[in-house]
């Protein structure tokens, strides 16, 4: 259907700018889309909302702009000391009350908060600062960067975050060892002398009744000030996280387990001042100290091993392109910063090299590999005038591309848009903090009953107030706040030990409330490597086949020449040029290792030493390559290479390469001296155990969904798959994104990529997975990573987090032990900081111990 349209013209479903001159695509609807894929994906899956917000929010991401609704300004802000779903709350509040401000978005997963507002009313430093205070540090996204930078996801950016995250680390771990150390001094004289004292209460058996004696004689308690300043030293340095979060949670009237355990050391460390001015001996200074050690202890593991899983990874930073190398008028080139590009200049990009940044090809007509942006697995062929994608690899040839009006690598858009929604809202509120929502209350009250009691029963009030407090100690389960980081720790250091990197503990949850599972093809499903499945030519014209694809840098090329090449030595020509005109360096000479056999098997010829093919005249063109071996031509690559120099391709060969093209592989047409003579296949083949893994999936009741930037034949034989539910073919990055919103309507979504191109749909999703070939940006937008290249860890994934689970219901049970042990003896009136430090011990030792059993994936 066609219809006119205007150049501001943007695609219904993912928001990509179609344009006047793109050809024509509508919905049934009569809604403009930039691809058939787009079309399906909106024609099969209902819209979010009222079919406006998806487009909205899609449009504005995959434009790379950093626009919000209203025409309001979005302002990006990193964060360092968020920890949990309740800092995120706290930030969020904090913005939202400044004037202008529209709304704001934070997650603790990636420290971000994203902030709408009118910079009439409120600038970006304003709120910077407003966000600074009480262990939060705000940093706006260029400063996060150390530059202007606004892609807010590049190598330098997470370079510097990562820089000031260990550094912030290092000062918070640094006040805690030395907060130990003190309590350490502290807890000294009470086992040399108060632990024998409250012993020898209940026993005169052997030395203890000396213990009694030898305190008695001792003047007073004059010494146990000491005690009160060294307590206090270490509340400050080891226990002020813990405090932080206690307030932050008040301020916000959401109880947490970290108010539980800030409870339990506040109590303990007023009941052991007020004793001291009672003058006596039951200072639960000792209790303050294990338990904000014990607690920040069970902290500092998670982060330690949150941190060491994910350095375990291997950043792809090659993706990103620092400078480009500017072409002068007469000639000349010279390395500038990308940022410093201006609209209208040309850069020269050789092969196999990546464009640095958007524009249009003038001068050269080249080969790109789009994969890593657009997850097409084949080259594209490019020809002067036609738009080349920054982050694109030139792969034979080279390219002259002029910076487009809108100078934005591909890639850096990609990063907005993972930006935009992973600081969306992906922090969860734990099952420990929700206990702890309910449990604050009836510790408080019980606290204000038995106070009240002790009034009315004509107490003093000094002793009123002692009631109250050692209710609080009594009663506050303070061990929630050890349980949920020492079950994270564990199954975050488990799921590394079998391969996942997991980089957010709400992780094992969301994996068990995912109802759809979508997997990207290329790379995913696939090996993502061009491979020659069959060949029907003669032995000696594939040998000499592969030795003129030797000299192109394609992805085709290498798999020819691995397929069929052997060692040789290549003479160098006079005739010898490359497509940009410059002299080929790799013309000189070329020695290579022995390549693979053929789909047939037999290489005996091409092994044969004395078969060593010499290339001359050779000629590089946009869709193959051709030269002379042996004083025969051959001419490699598509059918229109040879009907375009005039040599003859049979019906029966054209035909055979038309049925290649539908089972969705690469048909190479080879020949020689004016006739085409064969045909080499090529594909990217499944990886293996692809099919169980998603039988596996499917078997859980889980609807299974294919999305691919390739054609409806190339991703044909996964369709077929009785447990594929559904197949979305050419679908562009930003339709996978917009695709991903729609089937969140149907229930909890899972996206497994590796591509970069599949960022903005693994963040959108409510739990991404990369695999272990991952890019950069495909592994920040990923919430799990595997460390090798196994789709079986996928499935390996979900049995994890269903063990995960059961352990960790059990651990939250156990940490109720504590109040199981002191409950009973607080009753009968023989509590004693002996018995209560005793149990806090004991609990931590259960708690961890039971943390750190093995998971069992059933």
């Amino acid at each position: 259907m066609e219809r006119e349209r205007s150049s501001d013209d943007r695609c219904h479903l993912c928001g990509t700018t179609v344009g006047a001159s793109a050809s024509a695509l509508e919905t049934a609807a009569g809604d403009v889309v930039c691809s058939p894929g787009c079309r399906d994906v909106a024609a099969s899956l209902p819209p979010v909302g009222d079919g406006g917000a998806a487009t909205d929010v899609a449009a504005s991401a995959s434009a790379g702009t950093d626009a919000s609704p209203n025409s309001l300004v979005r302002t990006y802000v990193r964060i360092d000391g968020m920890y949990s779903a309740t800092c995120e709350a706290f930030l969020e509040s904090v913005a939202e009350r400044r004037d202008g401000v529209e709304s704001a978005s934070a997650s603790y997963v990636t420290e971000a908060v994203t902030i709408d507002h009118d910079p009439d009313r409120t600038s970006a430093t304003e709120l910077r600062d407003a966000l600074t205070g009480l262990g939060y540090t705000a940093y706006l996204r260029e400063e996060a960067a150390g530059g202007d930078d606004s892609s807010g996801g590049t190598r330098r950016s997470r370079e510097m975050s990562g820089l000031r995250k260990r550094r912030s680390d290092d000062a918070l771990e640094f006040r805690y060892v030395v907060g130990v150390v003190f309590g350490t001094f502290l807890l000294v004289p009470y086992v040399a002398v108060f632990y024998p004292v409250f012993l020898s209460s209940y026993s005169n058996w052997g030395v203890l009744r000396y213990y009694d004696e030898a305190f008695a004689s001792l003047d007073g308690l004059v010494f146990l000030p000491v005690f009160f300043v060294v307590t206090g030293l270490v509340l400050y340095l080891t226990g002020l996280p813990l405090l932080r979060g206690a307030y932050v949670s008040l301020r916000l009237r959401r109880p947490n387990a970290h108010l539980l355990a800030a409870l339990t050391i506040v109590a303990a460390y007023a009941y052991g001042t007020l004793s001291i001015a009672r003058g006596d001996i039951d200072v639960y200074y000792d209790l303050t100290v294990v338990v904000a050690a014990l607690v920040m202890a069970a902290i500092f593991a998670e982060a330690t091993i949150k941190r060491e899983a994910t350095g375990r990874l291997t950043e792809l930073t090659s993706l990103e392109v620092d400078e480009g190398r500017l072409l002068a008028d007469d000639g000349s080139t010279r390395s500038v910063p990308v940022d410093d590009l201006a609209a209208g200049d040309r850069v020269l990009v050789r092969a196999g090299e990546r464009v640095p940044i958007d524009g249009i090809l003038r001068a050269s007509a080249c080969t790109v590999d789009e994969a890593v942006v657009t997850g097409e697995s084949l080259p594209v062929s490019k020809e002067p005038g036609e738009a080349v994608v920054g982050g694109s690899v030139v792969t034979d040839g080279s390219a002259i591309v002029a910076v487009d009006d809108d100078s934005t690598g591909g890639i850096d858009r990609l990063a907005r848009s993972v930006w935009d929604v992973q600081s969306a809202d992906h922090g969860d509120s734990r099952r420990a903090d929700a206990l702890a929502a309910t449990l604050t209350p009836i510790v408080l009250g019980t606290a204000i009953l038995v106070g009240a009691g002790r009034y009315a029963l004509g107490d003093t009030l000094l002793d009123v107030w002692s009631a109250v407090l050692l209710t609080v100690v009594v009663a506050s389960p303070w061990a929630l706040a050890l349980a949920v980081p020492a079950s994270v720790a564990a199954s975050l250091r488990e799921a590394s030990e079998r391969g996942l990197v997991v980089f957010d503990e709400t992780v094992f949850e969301r994996l068990r409330d995912v109802d759809v599972v979508v997997f990207d093809k290329t790379g995913t499903l696939t090996t993502g490597e061009m491979t020659v499945l069959e060949a029907d030519a003669p032995a000696d014209l594939l040998r000499d086949a592969a030795a003129v694809e030797r000299r192109s840098g394609h992805p085709v090329a290498r798999a020819l020449t691995d397929a069929f090449g052997t060692e040789r030595r290549e003479e160098p020509s006079d005739d010898s040029v490359r497509s940009d005109g410059g002299s080929d360096s790799s013309a000189d000479e070329f020695d290579a290792s022995e390549g693979g056999a053929n789909a047939g098997g037999t290489r005996s010829s091409v092994d044969d030493a004395r078969s060593q093919p010499t290339v001359r005249e050779f000629r590089s063109h946009a869709n193959g390559v051709e030269g002379v071996v042996d004083g025969r031509r051959i001419l490699v690559g598509h059918p229109s290479l040879f009907r375009g120099c005039g040599w003859s391709l049979s019906e029966e060969l054209a035909a055979r390469v038309r049925r290649v093209r539908d089972d969705g592989r690469l048909p190479i047409v080879v020949g020689r001296d004016g006739r085409a003579d064969g045909v080499v296949v090529v594909g990217d083949e499944p990886r293996a155990g692809w099919d169980e893994t998603i039988a596996s999936i499917g078997e859980r009741d889980r609807t299974v969904v294919v999305l691919t930037g390739d054609d409806e034949s190339a991703a044909e034989r996964f369709a077929e798959h009785p447990d594929v539910d559904r197949l979305f073919a050419r679908v562009p990055p930003g339709g996978k994104r917009a695709a991903i919103r729609r089937l969140k309507t149907e229930g909890s979504v899972a996206m497994v990529g590796d591509g970069t191109n599949d960022a903005p749909a693994l963040a959108e999703a409510d739990l991404g997975i990369s695999l272990g070939s991952a890019t950069a940006l495909a592994a920040d937008a990923a919430d799990v990573a595997t460390l090798e290249d196994d789709l079986a860890a996928v499935e390996r994934s979900f049995r994890l987090a269903s063990a995960a689970r059961r352990r960790f219901r059990r651990t939250l049970g156990l940490a109720l032990s504590y109040n199981a042990v002191v409950l009973p003896i607080a009753a009968v009136g023989a509590l004693n900081p002996l018995f209560a430090t005793g149990a806090a011990v004991g609990c931590a030792a259960v708690v961890a111990a039971n943390a750190s059993r093995p998971l069992v994936d059933e």
